[in-house]
């Protein structure tokens, strides 16, 4: 009975619709008796095929027509069956594009054979806004880096879930294990099928390790495992303090992996972790869980060399430096064949056996003892087929491929390819961090392409600094361009801004004022390369300085409020000559009123300098020799022990023997850096006709002048820096241990001729003050600017000694920032023959470098001297610093 209504029914509609199809509506054109608009589908009957005549898309305003069609799979003059599988899989192909939230295809109309399809879809909503709930914004600039939403993105649940694993797993990397994360989707009320995405973050506290459990272990104690743990520490242990604390799985992971290399370094080759876990100790942290198998210990008993053909056996064995007998140590193993600066693969590689490859083989294990097989592949030596420098814009190639060691047609060296490096990241002008070669070899051939990837940066410094102090207007100019090119100056279309660049070049120039007290200006020239064909250095500078005293008035009012018994107005020397350190200070005699034009130091000169790289030692060797004229100019001058006026002259010439290995001049990982210098005037006092003993004797200011027209002295340093770095050293976030050792003497060829200039200014920050009365600025922390040579107590000698650690803040293009900590120790003396290098003041602190493209090198450190001088205590001080001071 069902089956007889159905089919009635079905009879009805079908009459209908022929009815309605023979009689067209008021206004419409007739159209073909079998043409049926809107045809509706029955699914329970019979399909039927038809042509498609055309397909329309409804609702998908952001994409082409041609576009969505293609992804349906569906084409026009194509036969289907209606109702039939090719629109359902049509509908699912749209789905699985993940663009639309709403897929239906429906039949418009049929005309005999063929109908007409419109596919209706509707877009998946798209970002309008991005909101973070409880994120730092640091947080939030990693989140979206990671995430990659954007304004204008379409969101879907599949994107909403990835972002909150994304999400998850970042701060399950920062220790916040227990984050939760949800994400909301709200409708942007002002825009159509736009969304707002709400992300929250609840972080709570980061988990910690309460205990850490070991079990299975017997040769190895649970603290020596511990200790192999470097990320995964207890927090409750003193032990620890300065260790991180937090858990972290991926770090978790790792030193999972470090307990079973401290096995296999001891000789247990077996060793291996049956279980691991991580169970809560309560809401803040967890309780690690580890068992181990620690299987026996095994040892040497035999290394033999297999295919080696360079290089014979014995010296192979001399190279490895393991023996018979010695504990099967597999990390020491694998540092003398590949790692370590000798180890066995260096001797290929710097010898153009790039396709080199040594694989060790156990080939007997019997007991606790192993036989080692040492299989060699030699291969063809690799010859340079192709250099290629990438991402230069500011140097002429040549300059950058001065500097190279490898180069076309020669045999490939590791060693070469390393200086080149260092070589490039020494000028300056590229981001040390990121200068990693791309090494193709070509077996085929036997040649090797490298490709130098350089990201340029800027190194140009411009400084600028105006303002008022007790003296008046202060200020600063200086312009230092590293990259000039002299040959270009009058070639205005070579210029690259407004001076010529390209070659590498150093120019400077420079003008600073403390109002009428003090003037000074410098201009300098560096060429590292003079004639581009040797890297011999070719150097020329000027400078002029003018300084003016205080009145009788100034002192009469301010005698003595200084613990060193002479009342400086200038504070020591500090380079802006307006701070007391708490000598005295009267308003109604301040420093601008207290101005003497009749006491002046005027200072000139100009210097010529010569360097060459060496090739003995090595060829971080380098010789200089530089010649130079000064001329001195004192009236009433008090603050200088031997001379306060008359007119000097001094003829130097200079010898420095250097060595500088440094990997990077911004942060530097490893190397060293050594110079001793030699400085001499000639011998004046030979060429008078004077009565040295009775001049000093005089002690007048004609015998001075006489005395001191030419003065004479011999200049000897030495100056020294190491870097050894602490954890992975070709890492970003090393931790460098530096030590410097610098001494200084500073004599005459007449006993009765002790120079008055070039002395020894110890102390306070080591810059080169306005007020330093003609004398060379040495550093030493926590204490005042030259404490250790007030007046009267001229440096004829001094020594310093230091050790600093340097950990990275931040190692980008732009900025360079890292923290110090330093213990400190110096001193100086009026004598040469007192010279005692362990007589030092004591002193240690902490401080911060960072380094702008535009500005240079600026720090501050803080320092506490920990011993008296001349009856005063170092005690606490801050030190400002701006540029490098070695």
């Amino acid at each position: 009975m069902n089956k007889l209504s159905q089919i009635y029914r079905n009879l009805i509609a079908f009459a209908a619709l022929a009815l309605m199809a023979g009689q067209p509506a008021a206004g419409m054109v007739s159209q073909p008796a079998d043409t049926v608009y809107n045809p509706p589908v029955v699914f329970n009957s019979m399909p039927r095929s038809y042509e498609i005549a055309e397909i329309s898309v409804d609702g998908a305003d952001n994409y082409e027509d041609h576009i969505v069609i293609g992804y349906s799979g569906l084409k026009t003059g194509e036969r289907i069956e209606i109702p039939g599988d090719e629109l359902t899989q049509a509908m699912k192909r749209l789905w699985r594009q993940g663009l639309f939230s709403k897929v239906q295809i429906t039949v418009d109309k049929t005309a005999d054979d063929k109908a007409w399809l419109t596919i209706h879809l509707r877009e998946q909503p798209q970002i309008s806004k991005i909101e973070y709930q409880g994120v730092k914004k640091g947080e939030k600039n990693d989140l979206q880096e990671r995430l990659q939403l954007y304004e204008g993105n379409q969101v879907t649940q599949n994107i909403v879930n990835r972002a909150t694993m994304i999400i998850k797993a970042y701060y399950k990397e920062k220790g916040f294990g227990n984050a939760e994360v949800s994400i909301v989707l709200h409708e942007d009320l002002s825009a159509p099928n736009k969304m707002i995405v709400e992300i929250n973050v609840d972080k709570h506290d980061k988990l910690k390790v309460h205990k850490i459990y070991i079990d299975g272990n017997e040769m190895l104690s649970d603290k020596k495992i511990k200790s192999a743990m470097k990320k995964t520490n207890e927090n409750g242990n003193l032990l620890n303090l300065f260790k991180q604390k937090k858990f972290v799985e991926s770090d978790y992971q790792d030193d999972l992996n470090r307990i079973l290399e401290k096995y296999n370094e001891l000789g247990y080759r077996d060793a291996k972790i049956l279980s691991d876990s991580v169970v809560p100790f309560d809401e803040k942290t967890v309780d690690v869980h580890i068992n181990v198998e620690e299987g026996q210990k095994y040892y040497i008993s035999d290394i033999s060399w297999v295919g080696n053909t360079v290089i014979e056996t014995d010296r192979l064995n001399r190279i490895l430096d393991i023996r018979p007998g010695e504990v099967y140590n597999q990390k020491l193993l694998e540092k003398r064949t590949q790692t370590d600066e000798d180890a066995v693969a260096n001797y290929y590689l710097n010898n153009g056996y790039l396709f080199y490859q040594l694989v060790p083989i156990e080939k007997n294990v019997r007991g606790d003892s192993i036989d080692l097989e040492l299989r060699m592949m030699e291969g063809p030596q690799a010859r340079i087929n192709r250099v290629e420098i990438n991402g230069n814009d500011r140097l002429y190639e040549k300059v950058v491929r001065r500097e190279l060691y490898i180069r076309p047609g020669e045999l490939f060296r590791k060693d070469d390819l390393v200086r080149s490096i260092r070589e490039i990241a020494q000028t300056g002008h590229f981001n040390p961090e990121n200068l990693n070669p791309d090494i193709r070899p070509n077996q085929e051939d036997g040649t090797v392409d490298i490709i130098l990837p350089l990201e340029s940066k800027a190194n140009d410094q411009i400084e600028f600094s105006l303002g008022w102090g007790q003296t008046g207007v202060i200020g600063k100019v200086a312009l230092k361009f590293t990259n000039f090119s002299i040959k270009n100056l009058f070639n205005p279309g070579s210029y690259k801004g407004i001076i010529p660049q390209g070659e590498g070049q150093t120019f400077t120039v420079s003008a600073q004022t403390n109002a009428r007290y003090y003037q000074q200006y410098a201009v300098s020239f560096l060429d590292p390369w003079f004639g581009g064909k040797r890297p011999n250095s070719l150097s020329v500078s000027a400078y002029f300085s003018r300084q003016t005293g205080v009145n009788d008035s100034y002192y009469n009012n301010n005698w003595y409020n200084s613990g060193y018994g002479y009342g400086y107005p200038y504070g020591y020397g500090y380079g802006y000559g307006y701070g007391n350190y708490g000598y005295g200070y009267d308003n109604q005699y301040s420093y601008e009123n207290a101005y003497d034009p009749n006491k002046v130091l005027q200072m000139a000169g100009v210097t010529l300098g010569f360097g060459k790289r060496l090739n003995w030692p090595d060829d971080y060797f380098s010789f200089t020799t530089e010649l130079s004229y000064q001329w001195y100019y004192l009236k009433n001058w008090d603050y200088l022990y031997y001379m306060n006026n008359g007119t000097s002259n001094s003829l130097v010439l200079g010898l420095t023997l250097a060595r500088n290995s440094i990997d990077s001049p911004l942060y530097t990982r490893r190397g060293s850096q050594f110079s001793l210098s030699l400085q001499m005037t000639p011998p004046a006092s030979l060429f008078g006709k004077h009565d040295w003993k009775q001049l000093s004797e005089e002690n007048t200011t004609e015998a001075k002048k006489k005395m001191y027209r030419w003065i004479e002295y011999w200049k000897l340093k030495f100056q020294s820096r190491t870097y050894t770095p602490l954890n992975n050293p070709t890492g970003k976030w090393t931790l460098v241990m530096m030590t410097r050792a610098d001494f200084g003497l500073l004599g005459s060829y007449n006993k009765y001729l002790k120079t008055p200039f070039e002395t020894f200014y110890v102390g306070g920050d080591g810059m080169s003050g306005s007020y330093s009365y003609a004398t060379e600025t040495v550093a030493l922390r926590g204490y005042d600017n030259g404490a250790l040579t007030p007046w009267g107590y001229d440096g004829y000698a001094y020594a310093r000694l230091g050790v600093e650690l340097h950990f990275p803040f931040m190692l980008q293009p732009t900025t360079t920032i890292y923290g110090l900590t330093f213990l400190e120790a110096g001193n100086a003396w009026t004598n040469v023959k007192d010279f005692s290098p362990f007589n030092l003041k004591r002193s240690a602190g902490a401080g911060v470098r960072i380094f702008l493209p535009m500005v240079g090198l600026m720090g501050i450190d803080w320092g506490y001297g920990f011993d008296k001088v001349f009856g005063r205590r170092g005690g606490s001080h801050f030190h400002f610093i701006l540029g490098q001071e070695f």
